[in-house]
């Protein structure tokens, strides 16, 4: 191996937003519990497309000895995707594309109502163009498979976030939905959680996000029974006036 330049990632300064996913046209980086990780050298082409789009300053360029970029296998790569980067986080915004839907049981035709891609908060990119006047949808993980009419009832025109308040870091869901809502036009705010403790967590992590971006939205609370059933009052508020 020679030493040439490549990415460095600061794993002390990383807080898995994945913005420098998108931009890394190699495929190069993933998430991997929750922090961007470099995973295979050999894709990496030392040029810091991707240094721009961290907001944490966490990739630098380094000069170390390293396999050589092997741009045969990066072409492989992308064509495997169908596009450059990763495919768990290209930016996909389906809102005028049409359905066909899946059967249920009876043989009735359900439509999704999923418009936007990728729909996990640490993946996400913050100015994803799909967020500017949009009703956003912060869903707990187990909520669309708790809930039967997920899609129909509470999904129908918004755009989806994903996370689990359990397991993943809160402070890294309060950084990134406080610059979700601050950065763009977003008329409404809905959390759908599960009644289990653990999923109050996100309950203040996004009214602290509204009330940081001094704008007036509504925000909406809804809570799914262990049994599949929306309580039959949500929560609806102004926060943030």
């Amino acid at each position: 191996m020679a030493k040439r330049k490549i990415i460095k990632i600061d794993d002390a300064k990383c807080n898995g937003c994945g913005q420098c996913i998108p931009n890394c046209h190699e495929g190069a980086i993933q998430i991997i519990n929750n922090k961007a990780r470099l995973i295979s050298d050999l894709f990496c082409d030392g040029l810091g497309a991707c240094i721009g789009h961290c907001p944490q300053g966490a990739i630098t360029i380094e000069e170390r000895e390293a396999v050589p970029y092997d741009e045969k296998k990066v072409t492989a790569n992308i064509a495997k995707h169908g596009f450059s980067g990763c495919p768990g986080s290209k930016v996909i915004d389906m809102s005028k594309a049409s359905h066909s839907g899946g059967g249920n049981s009876s043989g009735v035709k359900t439509t999704p109502e999923l418009k936007t891609w990728p729909v996990q908060i640490m993946l996400v990119p913050v100015n994803a163009p799909y967020f500017n006047e949009a009703d956003l949808l912060i869903a707990a993980d187990c909520v669309p498979f708790a809930y039967a009419d997920f899609h129909r009832d509470i999904l129908k025109g918004k755009v989806l976030l994903v996370g689990c308040p359990k397991l993943d870091d809160l402070a890294v869901y309060k950084e990134k939905v406080s610059a979700i809502v601050k950065n763009n036009d977003i008329k409404s705010v809905t959390y759908a959680h599960m009644e289990v403790p653990c999923c109050n967590g996100l309950i203040n992590v996004i009214e602290e996000a509204i009330e940081r971006s001094r704008k007036a939205i509504p925000f909406k609370n809804i809570t799914i029974t262990i049994r599949g059933e929306k309580k039959e009052k949500a929560d609806v508020r102004d926060i943030g006036t």
